[in-house]
């Protein structure tokens, strides 16, 4: 099968609340343009588009639809989508180009979290019968995960305070003067609400060398889910992100982009991947800095093969759920 290299990465700018509608147009065309002028190319090189969004965090049914009015009416495309974060759009535009259907893909994702309430439209991935009624909140749930750590010894409020300090400036002490917000997260430890969106353009290794000085290659993608049900797991630890990493080789890495909204799952996945202090972690900042919705995991993987060094390894990781439910895990290296 045909290796595959990411050769372009753009994001929209991380702010509050934007003016635009829900369908990410205003947001993507810049973008898209960005990430194509990088690599010298135009719309008709693209062999496969996919995008990852959420109709739900939208308001709209088939919202991503009116998302294709930022590629245009002309030429025609062949396109897909997925109804997640866009790292497992990535994961559809990789397969397509392993197996030879394709040379080059253009993958984005897209989310306008300010539209609504984030932490009650997240209650809808719930499970519908027995968690969905009561409405557990994205928050409440993450802040549960972080009881159960500290109460288990994992990690301490001063060590999650050390990840939001780093990725969101100030010093640990400061952070935890301030009131809780969900005990035992406190709004720092809580990525903010955040518009954006992000693209990454795939090309088939031997296509790539002609496209950039530095390609990032794909080693391997893997992804692996858990139960929804969280009183069935263990939710101090991340075992389907653990085997993500195994299926995929994540050995030798020196920099990690890890999806993780919270500042214990920064914790919570070095301690289950074994990254030590030598291992980068979020240099961008992560969620932590800046997170919109099926946009964000994409986005640590451009920032992961921006940032890896000629005969280094990076891993990029994503998440979808609650508390670290489902997991993807990309290994990348420059040579």
């Amino acid at each position: 099968m045909s290796g595959v290299s990411v050769v372009s990465f753009a994001q929209a700018p991380h702010v509050r609340e934007t003016h635009g509608t829900t369908n990410g147009v205003e947001m993507l065309v810049p973008i898209f343009t960005e990430a194509l002028d990088n690599v010298g190319l135009s719309k008709k090189d693209i062999g496969f588009w996919c995008s990852g969004s959420s109709d739900y965090l939208a308001g709209r049914a088939f919202s991503f639809i009116a998302a294709v009015d930022a590629i245009g009416a002309f030429p025609p495309i062949h396109e897909s989508h997925v109804e997640a974060d866009a790292a497992w759009a990535l994961y559809e535009a990789w397969v397509k180009i392993r197996i030879g259907e394709v040379d080059t893909a253009l993958v984005y994702g897209f989310g306008k979290s300010s539209a609504g309430q984030l932490r009650r439209v997240l209650a809808m991935q719930l499970d519908p019968y027995t968690v969905g009624p009561l409405w557990p909140d994205a928050v409440s749930i993450a802040g549960l995960q972080a009881r159960y750590g500290l109460d288990a010894g994992l990690w301490t409020e001063h060590d999650m305070a050390r990840v939001a300090a780093r990725c969101r400036g100030g010093t640990a002490d400061e952070l935890l003067r301030r009131p809780y917000f969900a005990d035992p997260l406190r709004r720092h430890d809580c990525a903010p609400v955040t518009d954006g969106a992000a693209v990454v353009i795939l090309a088939r290794d031997d296509r790539a060398r002609d496209l950039t000085e530095r390609p990032a290659r794909i080693v391997s993608i893997q992804h692996r889910v858990e139960t929804p049900h969280l009183g069935a797991r263990d939710l101090t630890t991340s075992p389907s992100t653990v085997a993500a990493a195994k299926a995929a080789g994540a050995d030798g890495i020196t920099l990690a982009e890890l999806h993780t909204p919270f500042s214990h799952q920064e914790i919570l996945l070095r301690q289950a991947l074994g990254l030590g202090d030598e291992v980068v972690v979020n240099p961008s900042g992560g969620p932590l800095a800046g997170n919109p919705m099926f946009a964000a995991g994409l986005a640590r993987i451009g920032e992961a093969a921006m940032r890896v060094r000629p005969g280094e390894r990076s891993l990029a990781h994503a998440t979808s759920g609650p508390a670290l439910q489902q997991n993807l895990v990309c290994v990348l290296e420059a040579d």
